[in-house]
């Protein structure tokens, strides 16, 4: 018994050393693993925007407009985060003041007290994650929402016009939305149920309503509606590309954990736009007698768009259900809504990610339920989509309006668009007196 004691002692020594760690993490919270996929996640989503999207809408305009859309997105990149370490993380999740059940001004956005990210430090947690990766995190978020509109009124909309849209857009209605859906208990929509795991009325809603109102008060391109052919469909596919493999991190990253939901997350991301990409050629190839690079690239965008809010609740079911449908309505509204109604909607952001996002958050209501794959027991259906209609239709409304008041303040005080020569010089000599190709 003696010569086994050292053993033993060593043993036990050991078995302390390796178990003191792991209870010190369990003490305070965090989670490492977890900590690491929200931080690659966040890479990822500002991968979507810098260089995903840049290049996405890059190669859908024509050449000599090419770095003013490449400069509108690296120019949100940089002030929205600016507006967001200043205000917009503490207008959205300061929840001081929320009450669960109780509308008060706090329901509908915000407190200041985490202006300049006051109060917190390097060991403040959210969650099982500092609040520093949920805070840049939620940043990429915000980023690429004012990214998306820019795709409606390309060719035409002057550089300190989208400026100023983007500053006051953020801060009138993305800090507002993003504040009652994600706000936590006490939130406005977020105490009715909504389902928006990943911002299907966050992000693809309100980017929507912001890119049909700034179409039309913006007004149609010089020669609409004859066709304009994107100059670099090489561009346009590597940003679909890039977009793509983000939305993992867009949607898998919303779990806030790396753990089961984020796995199916990824899951659902992959089914959705294949099938939704699928389908847009299919449509393609029966009405044309070709299927194109663009339609698949577009498509899948849609699909990616509308399974968004839907990502965190649905299987593989929904996802094949949602991304057909999306494909579907989507291509009805850019091939056919747009010129219907004469906006001049010129990278189809209303079609691919407004209608996408409201085919997702529709039908959510519906595969979220775990009798049809989701993972929503005894889901209320006729009841939940009650609740995702009215948190459509208020945001629609919601956007719409502010987002024609900011319109019409920036059409008064700066202008809105370019003259007809600097239109037809192209926005890249115009507004920044470049060039994107030394030709």
């Amino acid at each position: 018994m003696l010569k086994l004691a050292p053993k033993g002692i060593f043993l036990s020594l050991l078995s302390i050393l390796l178990f003191v760690p792991t209870l010190a993490f369990a003490q305070d919270g965090l989670d490492t693993g977890d900590t690491t996929w929200i931080m690659v996640s966040s890479a990822l989503v500002l991968f979507m925007m810098i260089p995903g999207l840049a290049l996405f809408y890059g190669g859908l305009v024509g050449k000599k407009n090419v770095l003013s859309v490449l400069m509108q997105c690296f120019m949100i990149t940089a002030v929205v985060t600016v507006i967001w370490t200043v205000i917009g993380y503490s207008l959205t999740f300061d929840t001081v003041g929320m009450v669960p059940g109780e509308w008060n001004i706090h329901a509908f956005v915000g407190g200041l007290n985490k202006t300049f990210l006051g109060g917190i430090t390097p060991d403040t947690l959210s969650g099982s994650i500092p609040e520093l990766v949920f805070f840049i995190f939620q940043l990429t978020f915000a980023i690429i929402t004012p990214g998306l509109f820019v795709g409606a009124f390309a060719e035409r909309m002057k550089f300190s016009a989208v400026v100023w849209f983007v500053i006051l857009w953020v801060i009138l209605v993305y800090f507002p939305i993003a504040h009652m859906v994600w706000g936590g208990e006490g939130s406005f929509l977020g105490d009715m149920g909504v389902i928006d795991f990943a911002g299907g009325i966050v992000v693809h809603i309100t980017a929507g309503m912001a890119a049909l109102v700034a179409a039309v008060m913006v007004g149609r391109r010089k020669g609409y509606p004859l066709p304009t052919p994107p100059h670099n469909m090489t561009m346009t596919l590597t940003g679909t590309a890039m977009l793509w493999v983000g939305w993992f991190g867009f949607n898998g990253g919303s779990a806030l954990a790396a753990n089961g939901q984020a796995a199916m997350a990824i899951v659902v991301t992959q089914i959705s736009p294949s099938v939704a990409a699928l389908t847009w050629i299919a449509i393609e190839w029966l009405k044309n007698g070709k299927p194109s690079a663009l339609g698949f690239a577009t498509g899948a965008i849609a699909g990616l768009a509308a399974i968004t809010p839907a990502s965190g609740t649905v299987g593989p079911i929904g996802a094949i259900a949602i991304g057909f449908a999306a494909a579907i309505l989507a291509y009805v509204a850019a091939t056919w809504l747009k010129y219907q109604f004469k906006y001049d909607d010129a990278l189809d952001v209303v079609g691919v990610h407004g209608v996408g996002g409201f085919v997702g958050i529709i039908l959510v209501s519906f595969f979220a339920s775990a009798a049809l794959g989701g993972s929503v027991v005894d889901l209320d259906i006729p009841g939940q989509l009650k609740v995702q209609a009215f948190g459509a239709f208020f945001t629609i409304v919601y956007a719409g309006i502010i987002s024609f008041v900011i319109l019409k303040l920036i059409d008064v005080f700066v202008g809105l668009r370019v003259t007809d020569e600097e239109e037809v010089q192209g926005l890249d000599y115009s507004d920044h007196g470049e060039s994107g190709y030394d030709i």
